[in-house]
């Protein structure tokens, strides 16, 4: 990996994409740290210390921090994800998206340009509903319509403007904008959580227990990255034959290939669904200012968080990690079955004289298909529970809480792959056309 990082500074072209992508994770991470004007900047982090439950730490992780510190960056990317979810699924409900999408190059910057909409749209509703709501509690200083105007303008136009870098890292930079302003952003939380668990479970002990404790916390670590790797880059290739056929006065075709099934098609989707609906009680709960109450909904909110699942102390609220669980499956098939079509891809193969040996062409393929996928889904959710589940244990059971679980793991590792994928395909063109030019 090193020395091909190395090989791609010695090319100018791809040197100037990866320093331009580095000057605009730096913009990010400064933005990170503006905060917006008439904001009491403290408001959010003296919430979270009255919290019980996790209401917004999840939403604060994908950020980096700057949601807590109330900065310009404070909503992020959030409502470009949010969109693109969104839109991914009305793709699927509306005819007229769905022929956008088969439209190739023009229908994708088409469905683009109202992803961008979509996005402003949301920011500026999110922007509206976080100030009116929390305004009057005390997040603004002074309550007037100018502050209010501000303070939702700032909002808007921050999560605009980290769209449009995500989108110039994307044409200008390495490619996967939008992931890497994520990763750098799930990343800068790392030290500070490195420094807590050393703090907790090294810093103070003896030699002995300390080394035994880090070791331990290193494994942990390490473990989790392994996985997310092997869940990440597992696929199952189904092989396709070609049959020869006539063209002219030429024989063509019979040749041999493959449709690749990745393991976890869904990614990390399935998690961030299912941790996002969880902590929706406990967020709409906050919004009400009953956020620490004591009956039976602050017990289901508590059942709710993922800080209060595997504490041995309080058994019963782990009840709420069973809902997650089925959640991560659920969303694992159901988002795998609108970007995956087997009927589709079996008519295709059908039409260019394709088949999969050892079966018949048209439905018996379709079936054939929907059993591989339903049994490599179910795998890769699987795989997405042991990883997600590793720092909820540790965190229920120890209180070694961090910002990076399985959920930014999945995230950061994915597009550390991806990207240096991107760096090696882009070295790959530059030495052909190199080639064709002599």
């Amino acid at each position: 990996m090193f020395e091909m990082l190395r090989n791609a500074f010695r090319i100018k072209d791809i040197r100037k994409k990866i320093l331009f992508t580095f000057a605009m994770l730096v913009i990010v991470r400064l933005g990170s740290q503006l905060p917006i004007p008439g904001v009491n900047t403290q408001y959010f982090t003296e919430l979270f210390a009255a919290q019980t439950g996790d209401a917004f730490n999840f939403f604060d992780a994908f950020t980096g921090g700057s949601f807590e510190k109330m900065s310009i960056f404070a909503l992020n990317i959030s409502p470009y994800i949010t969109s693109s979810i969104i839109m991914q699924l009305l793709t699927i409900a509306i005819p007229k998206l769905e022929e956008m999408q088969k439209e190739g190059e023009d229908g994708r910057k088409k469905i683009a340009t109202i992803t961008r909409f979509v996005t402003v749209g949301l920011a500026l509703l999110e922007s509206i509903f976080m100030t009116i709501g929390f305004g009057n509690d005390g997040l603004i200083t002074n309550m007037t319509i100018f502050n209010v105007v501000t303070v939702v303008a700032t909002l808007t136009a921050g999560s605009a403007f980290l769209m449009w870098i995500g989108e110039r890292i994307t044409e200008n930079g390495v490619g996967n904008g939008i992931s890497i302003v994520l990763m750098i952003n799930i990343l800068s939380g790392i030290p500070s959580d490195i420094t807590s668990l050393f703090e907790m479970f090294v810093k103070g002990k003896t030699v002995a227990k300390g080394t035994l404790a880090g070791l331990i916390i290193l494994a942990v670590i390490v473990v989790t990255v392994v996985l997310v790797i092997l869940l990440n880059d597992a696929e199952r290739r189904i092989p396709v034959q070609y049959a020869k056929k006539m063209q002219g006065r030429k024989m063509v075709g019979g040749q041999s290939t493959h449709i690749p099934l990745k393991v976890n098609t869904a990614g990390v989707i399935p998690v961030i669904f299912a941790s996002s609906l969880m902590s929706m009680p406990s967020i709409i709960a906050a919004f009400m200012g009953k956020s620490n109450g004591t009956g039976i909904g602050s017990q289901i909110m508590k059942a709710m968080s993922q800080n209060n699942w595997f504490n041995f102390k309080e058994p019963v609220y782990t009840l709420g990690f069973l809902l997650y669980m089925l959640m991560i499956v659920f969303f694992a098939y159901f988002y795998t079955s609108i970007t995956f079509n087997p009927i589709e891809v079996a008519d295709n193969m059908k039409k260019q004289g394709g088949f999969i040996p050892g079966i018949r062409p048209g439905k018996p393929t379709q079936e054939y298909l929907n059993k591989i996928l339903n049994y490599i889904i179910f795998l890769g959710a699987v795989g997405l529970l042991i990883v997600v589940t590793i720092p909820i244990f540790f965190n229920g059971a120890f209180g070694a809480y961090v910002s990076f679980g399985g959920t930014s793991i999945i995230i950061v590792v994915g597009v550390v792959l991806e990207t240096l994928k991107q760096i090696e395909s882009l070295m790959l063109v530059r030495n052909y056309k190199g080639f064709l030019s002599d």
